[in-house]
């Protein structure tokens, strides 16, 4: 509307009044005012569904065709909104504000960033009127099962398979390091749990106080367990011998890293979603590995 608005006010200085009087009025047409209703009605529509709206401006769509949701999430709400420009997948979130959906962006975008594996890419966080936020981000289309990525090595003397996954993650790992330590630009969460990622020079410093305390802390508030909190203490406390003669540089992690934030296209590439980056130990990605089911092929195609 400020663009028709702005191009009326350019011409009206070549335009007297009187001839403005002289001119006939247009015929009267019993349509008119039907149009003019529903282009107010769809302008209304927008200001009240800030998704839409995106969608059809900056998302360059002229028309949303279908909606549908999508199940998995037990946090949010996911949908696939169909377009003449392409599909989008949304989320919502109606209880939480869209600082959640900040960080997953954040961190999407410094995946996307590495030009190593894929992930979709975010466009757009916003509140929702009635309370609540939304994430906009590329709809990708899944393909082959998350177990199928592994090929078999090129080298014909070679029967041994290769997991993309694997390499593919080692890639990101070398792309992205940090000059600021261990941690994240932002606090984000990990599932619906915050998760503190102020920078920190020193790795154990950092996994000892914001992942490790951390949780311990949250597990003797909520369910006063001293038993698990006090063995936590303990294993902080004595958990720099473990990392004697280590080099620890900081690189970006998914940080999520399990079977449910794992999948691949219709190519048959590795894509992993649902972040909750941080800069941290390389090895720390594997903390989740006792349910995302890495094989062998996986942990020799990532070292290799």
């Amino acid at each position: 509307m400020a663009a028709n608005v702005a191009l009326l006010s350019a011409s009206s200085p070549s335009t007297s009044a009187s001839s403005i009087l002289r001119r006939r009025p247009p015929p009267r047409c019993s349509a008119c005012p039907r149009r003019a209703a529903s282009r107010l009605s769809v302008v209304a529509a927008m200001s009240d569904d800030p998704i839409k709206e995106w969608i059809l401006t900056e998302g360059k769509a002229t028309q949303i065709t279908g909606t549908s949701s999508i199940g998995g999430g037990c946090i949010n709400a996911a949908q696939r909104y169909d377009t003449d420009a392409g599909s989008f997948f949304v989320k919502t979130n109606r209880r939480i504000g869209p600082a959640m959906f900040e960080g997953e962006a954040l961190g999407l975008k410094a995946m996307y960033d590495t030009k190593s594996i894929r992930v979709p890419l975010p466009y757009k966080v916003g509140s929702l009127p009635t309370g609540g936020s939304f994430i906009i981000m590329e709809y990708i289309q899944f393909g082959r099962s998350r177990g199928d990525q592994v090929t078999l090595s090129r080298n014909p003397f070679r029967s041994k398979k290769k997991s993309a996954l694997g390499r593919k993650l080692a890639e990101m790992h070398k792309a992205a390091k940090s000059d600021k330590g261990y941690g994240f630009y932002v606090e984000n969460t990990i599932g619906s749990t915050p998760q503190i990622n102020t920078w920190t020079a020193d790795w154990i410093e950092f996994y000892s106080k914001h992942r490790l305390g951390y949780q311990l802390k949250l597990i003797s508030q909520r369910f006063g367990d001293s038993a698990i909190y006090e063995k936590g203490q303990r294993l902080i406390d004595n958990m720099h011998p473990l990392f004697d003669g280590a080099v620890i540089e900081p690189c970006l992690l998914h940080g999520d890293l399990w079977s449910g934030n794992i999948s691949a296209d219709t190519n048959g590439d590795p894509v992993i979603l649902d972040p909750a980056c941080y800069y941290g130990h390389n090895e720390a990605e594997f903390g989740m590995s006792w349910c995302a089911g890495f094989g062998g092929d996986f942990y020799s195609s990532y070292f290799e």
